[in-house]
């Protein structure tokens, strides 16, 4: 039995990885912190303990693993962004994959795969551009963020460790994630949308990105980037409609001026407001085959 060990399992993702994987054959280990997700052993899975910010990490988290999925990091859009929040997403993501290649680098290890979450802020806005896996950087946190995040990724490669980066569009789930968020005015009559030209959602359903990194974990030809998003990314209005036909609702479509999301949110407003036509030609060409490649195939599954 191949064994896997997930960080920031305990989130919505790292949760319905854990399940799929388990399905699978595979056994599981976590790693989290104590005072958060200290869970006793179940079913196939083993808990471990690490502190980052001392340093310390659990080595039996490590016995008989051979492929790491990194999920852990302070959640970009849980509290308002100060400085010193800014540091703890950035520290959070950085520290912890330098805690686990420390560790690789000076211990025995049968280590082979190390996948990385990312995201498609790297691109920042790109209006109705298409995006690839080639496009560079932008400017901005969001961008700032993942640049660190990914090159904390890609220093694995140096102890021959193949190493892959998800970058992971607008994660469609009823359980979490951006759907709720989006959804919330529903129930009184309203859904709103931004009225900024050209705002493309890339969005994904949460299957497709657990999906996209079992695949990885399965194919030795699979290193580098990959954006992990849906093959049709829709415009945020029409997205909305989408969402109103699979929820039957007679909710009114209203266009919100990003003005004042710019207003209400200040710098985080770019997460809302920052356009991702992203291209998912690469991860096709890859293997694999999306659960659902249209929006109304996925919200059909979620709102069941």
């Amino acid at each position: 039995m191949k064994k896997v060990l997930i960080t920031g399992a305990s989130g919505l993702l790292g949760t319905r990885l854990t399940e799929l994987l388990l399905k699978k054959g595979y056994s599981v280990n976590t790693l989290g912190r104590q005072t958060a997700d200290n869970r006793p052993q179940k079913n196939s899975v083993n808990h471990f303990v690490w502190e980052i910010d001392k340093g310390i990490i659990d080595a039996k988290a490590f016995e008989g693993v051979s492929a790491i999925i990194h999920l852990a990091g302070a959640g970009v859009a849980d509290k308002r962004w100060c400085d010193e929040r800014k540091k703890e997403i950035i520290d959070s993501r950085i520290k912890s994959a330098k805690l686990i290649f420390d560790f690789l680098r000076k211990n025995k290890h049968e280590v082979k795969t190390f996948i990385s979450a990312s995201a498609v802020g790297l691109y920042g806005d790109c209006g109705d551009e298409l995006v690839t896996e080639e496009q560079k950087a932008s400017e901005g946190f969001l961008a700032e963020v993942c640049k660190q995040w990914e090159q904390s990724a890609k220093q694995f490669s140096k102890l021959e460790i193949r190493e892959v980066r998800c970058r992971i569009g607008i994660v469609l789930s009823k359980d979490g994630g951006a759907l709720p968020e989006l959804t919330r005015t529903i129930s009184l009559g309203v859904a709103s949308y931004f009225a900024k030209s050209n705002l493309y959602y890339p969005w994904i359903h949460l299957d497709d990105v657990c999906g996209v990194m079992i695949h990885a974990l399965e194919n030795e030809n699979i290193s580098g980037a990959y954006n992990t998003t849906a093959p049709q990314p829709l415009l945020m209005k029409d997205l909305m409609k989408e969402i109103l036909v699979a929820k039957k609702s007679k909710a009114l479509l209203v266009p919100a001026p990003p003005f004042a999301i710019k207003f209400a949110m200040g710098e985080m407003s770019e997460m809302l407001l920052s356009s991702q036509r992203c291209s998912a030609d690469k991860t096709l060409e890859s293997g694999y085959k999306f659960r659902f490649k249209k929006i109304g195939e996925a919200l059909k599954e979620i709102y069941k």
